[in-house]
């Protein structure tokens, strides 16, 4: 059993009384505010795996995780709290067409509430504020506009479009239900792979009701109704302070040594990034 007190304490949250809409989205927006999306943990060579606990206690610890950690964590929260889940295989995809089914590097969650079923998802980097209906319709969230469309590939599926301005294209996901051992091999790819961009480029991304912060590697953007403001961060202290002003990610636990190594990748990483661009 999870620590539902102690992961709403994180969220700023009381209990709610009831699983009520009104509760599901105040929930939703304290996740995606609070809880980063990172990748750190692959970059220190040290994944966590993906079981609700552990998710759970990844975030009471003040780390966060990207969608099987994130999704995973919320899933078991709103599970306890009454909520009826289901998880999704599901996919990020590059293509406005719909291309072909989820790949699986992506756990969606919908929710059945008063009838209708919703599409939940605060590991989705960048990506939804509050809950969508799976109806099709476009929807604007702050800045930020989305399409919800039935996928004309995966009879049941969904695609989500996001906008324009976001980090990806679409997310779809397959109608079906699923437990999470489902992404286990998926996650020891993404989380260990030298191919995988979750190992190869340190990430990290924190939502809120006006826009969206992105840490790729040293490259720091603020997307918002004003555009996109960048900056190059190039050096380890104002890195780190970065992460823990902008993403709420001290780091506390990682010892001296591992950090200025944890820099030092990070930094080769960018400037061949930078090399390439010539």
């Amino acid at each position: 059993m999870i620590d539902v007190d102690r992961y709403l304490a994180v969220l700023g949250m009381e209990r709610p009384a009831a699983p009520s809409a009104e509760a599901l989205w105040a929930l939703h927006r304290a996740q995606v505010e609070r809880i980063p999306y990172e990748t750190l943990d692959n970059q220190l060579g040290r994944p966590s795996g993906i079981g609700a606990d552990e998710s759970v206690a990844r975030i009471l610890r003040g780390r966060g995780g990207y969608c099987f950690h994130l999704n995973g964590a919320f899933s078991a929260l709103l599970t306890a709290l009454g909520y009826d889940v289901s998880l999704h295989v599901a996919g990020v995809q590059d293509e406005v067409e719909d291309p072909a089914g989820p790949g699986g590097d992506h756990l969606a969650l919908t929710v059945l509430l008063d009838g209708e079923r919703w599409l939940v998802d605060t590991g989705l980097a960048g990506g939804m504020y509050e809950p969508l209906p799976l109806r099709e319709g476009t929807y604007t969230q702050g800045p930020f506009t989305y399409g919800m469309t039935p996928s004309t590939v995966v009879p049941g599926g969904w695609r989500f479009l996001h906008d324009p301005h976001g980090a990806f294209v679409s997310m779809a996901f397959a109608p079906e239900p699923v437990d999470l051992s489902a992404f286990e091999a998926k996650h020891a790819f993404l989380s260990t792979s030298p191919e995988s961009g979750f190992v190869r480029v340190c990430q990290a991304q924190l939502r809120d009701a006006k826009g969206v912060d992105m840490l790729r590697g040293c490259v720091l953007r603020r997307i918002d109704a004003e555009g996109t403001d960048e900056r190059i961060v190039d050096s380890a202290d104002d890195w780190y302070d970065v992460l823990a002003d902008v993403f709420h990610l001290d780091l506390g636990d990682v010892a001296a040594d591992a950090r200025a190594e944890l820099w030092r990748g990070v930094r080769a990483t960018h400037l061949e990034w930078e090399a390439a661009q010539q």
